[in-house]
């Protein structure tokens, strides 16, 4: 069995640690960390040490850990709190049983918080590092009042603010500390979102985004007339009582991957991920002036994160997608049986297909269609909006 012990460092490269501390790292002779803890402790390291860098792919460090499994223990160097989103999680993820005794010391949230004097138990922390914007996405809508980010090399504190900047949160202030802990290097700056989207930083950086003004006004049902809309054509969108009924139907609460076929304005895409931030969504068109109206609309209203495909939907790769577990049929093209087959083949078990109907023809091509594929019909029902023909809603679920 694996034996780790986890020591938190900070930037400062005379960093101080405990007797405690000192006594592990001078009898251990295998230490591991990323190149730049290398450098601060490598003063201290006893002679004919070991070192292994923590890089990419972790399967090959981890490979290199296993060799020891039983013979030595391992003295690892992290940053800041090892159980912070840090190294001491991965190594339980890879290692489940191995036994791992932790040092943290401060994390740089905190650190750039306690020069700020700043208190921080209200706030909200995202990981950027090795990670997509999704949650960072997911606190922006929902509004958080304060937000930690953890960054890296790719999600910098320049393209975080122009991020926010070309989605329409200009309502925070950004705290951005760089190369927190280190005495001679440490700085800390504050930006409004513009002027940080063109500036440069130092690595290793995080920042704090403090909201300053209430921003993008969450609604429960975005007027039509609200949304750009294809050639101005105000028949080519989802009317948005059927749009909100059409979201209830799909219990998009408590489902995780939702796909959205014939988007054309992204209308019911936009109002599931204000709705429901945490959805991870897909949006396929088959039109290419959708993919500049999706951007568009998305920007007006604040719903970053949503990926879009363009193309034919039937010939669309979805190896590399995620499977959903809810599908909005927006657009089909007469092809209804060969879309509900494909998005059959790939929906999760207990996930949900919902389509709304203009005509009787359409409804009992759904139907046929789902009975054929294995889907059950679970719900019918039927609205008119003002002087528009009769909808049909129907929701099918795969068992």
């Amino acid at each position: 069995m694996n034996r780790f012990y986890v020591i938190g460092l900070t930037d400062n490269v005379r960093h101080e640690f405990s007797p405690e501390v000192l006594e592990i790292i001078s009898s251990h002779r295998i230490f591991s960390g990323g190149i730049r803890h290398h450098e601060i402790v490598r003063p201290l390291l006893p002679e004919k040490s070991e070192w292994i860098d923590i890089k990419v792919p972790l399967k090959q460090v981890f490979d290199r850990y296993r060799l020891f499994d039983g013979q030595e223990s391992i003295v690892v160097f992290a940053s800041g709190d090892p159980l912070f989103f840090g190294f001491a999680t991965t190594i339980r993820k890879w290692l489940p049983d191995a036994l791992i005794q932790v040092f943290p010391t401060f994390n740089s949230l905190q650190i750039l918080a306690h020069n700020l004097l700043m208190p921080y138990h209200d706030m909200r922390v995202v990981s950027l590092t090795g990670r997509p914007w999704h949650e960072f996405d997911k606190a922006l809508i929902e509004g958080s009042a304060k937000i930690g980010v953890l960054t890296d090399r790719e999600h910098t504190p320049t393209a975080i603010a122009r991020r926010m900047h070309d989605y329409g949160y200009d309502n925070y202030t950004l705290f951005v500390g760089e190369r927190l802990g280190n005495p001679e290097a440490q700085n800390i700056r504050q930006f409004d979102v513009l002027k940080a989207s063109m500036c440069q930083f130092e690595h290793p950086n995080c920042l704090i985004l403090e909201k300053v003004r209430e921003g993008h006004i969450r609604k429960f049902g975005i007027l039509d007339s609200e949304f750009a809309l294809l050639n101005g054509r105000e028949k080519m969108i989802t009317k948005m009582p059927i749009r909100l009924l059409a979201l209830s139907l799909l219990d998009l609460r408590d489902r995780e991957r939702f796909w959205d076929i014939g988007f054309c304005t992204g209308s019911v895409s936009i109002e599931a991920k204000l709705q429901f931030p945490h959805l991870h969504i897909t949006s396929f068109e088959i039109r290419q002036e959708g993919k500049e109206l999706m951007e568009e609309n998305c920007r007006r209203f604040g719903t970053p994160g949503i990926t879009v495909r363009i193309g034919d939907f039937l010939s669309a790769d979805l190896s590399e997608l995620d499977p959903p577990d809810a599908v909005f049929i927006g657009g089909h093209g007469g092809r209804l049986k060969e879309i509900i087959a494909r998005v059959r083949s790939v929906l999760r078990d207990g996930g949900v297909v919902v389509f709304n109907s203009v005509s009787e023809e359409s409804r009992m091509m759904f139907e046929e269609a789902a009975n054929q594929s294995g889907l059950r019909i679970t719900c019918r029902s039927e609205i008119t909006i003002d002087s528009f023909n009769k909808i049909t809603m129907i929701k099918a679920e795969k068992e």
